[in-house]
């Protein structure tokens, strides 16, 4: 038997949001059978540590070489990712060089305090630098009822989430399934490809 693919979800977060959905999409991700999700954040740019006090650990750039698919999330920083996230892409240069992210399934995830805080900005901003990679980014398509349904986060570009100003917002059920929906169909693409 052939050894599981992995996915890595690579997220920043402040306030947990962006965190929640991450685990969403790897619920999705590992409801395929044959696919592990390897959960990453990414430090602060302030104080930042060797080592996470909480969650998944920082990111390495190996992480990104040995998967075999990308879920790339961040909160919304006026209509861009945040600095974190960014710096971190900012450091890819070898990854581009070598060519090591090309052909890989990417998509990509966001949270906002408010409903038109700049999600779809977001993503699209986070999509820019894996384009640059050769990755072959994904959406979440309108055959998923939620995106049809949903009055909070979700859009075609990507998952998403609308925390409310005071942060204090949980997912809905829509964003919770468009989260794994997203996370699943990366996950099969993911094997598609590497047959």
């Amino acid at each position: 038997m052939s050894a599981a693919l992995e996915i890595l979800v690579l997220y920043y977060s402040r306030h947990g949001h962006t965190a929640a959905l991450a685990d969403e999409l790897r619920h999705g991700i590992i409801a395929v059978p044959g696919v592990n999700a390897r959960l990453r954040t990414v430090p602060p740019l302030e104080g930042a540590r060797d080592v996470p006090v909480s969650g998944p650990p920082y990111v390495h750039k190996d992480d990104l070489r040995a998967c075999a698919g990308l879920a790339l999330g961040s909160p919304t920083r006026f209509g861009n990712m945040a600095a974190p996230m960014k710096a971190f892409l900012d450091s890819t240069s070898d990854l581009w060089i070598s060519g090591s992210l090309i052909g890989k399934p990417a998509c990509v995830f966001t949270s906002t305090g408010s409903l038109h805080g700049g999600q779809e900005a977001t993503l699209l901003s986070m999509m820019l630098p894996l384009l640059h990679h050769g990755m072959l980014l994904m959406g979440v398509p309108y055959s998923e009822p939620a995106l049809q349904d949903t009055a909070t986060g979700g859009t075609p570009y990507g998952a998403s989430h609308v925390a409310g100003a005071d942060n204090s917002r949980a997912l809905s059920e829509h964003e919770k399934r468009i989260g794994r929906a997203l996370g699943r169909r990366l996950a099969e693409t993911a094997l598609r490809l590497a047959v």
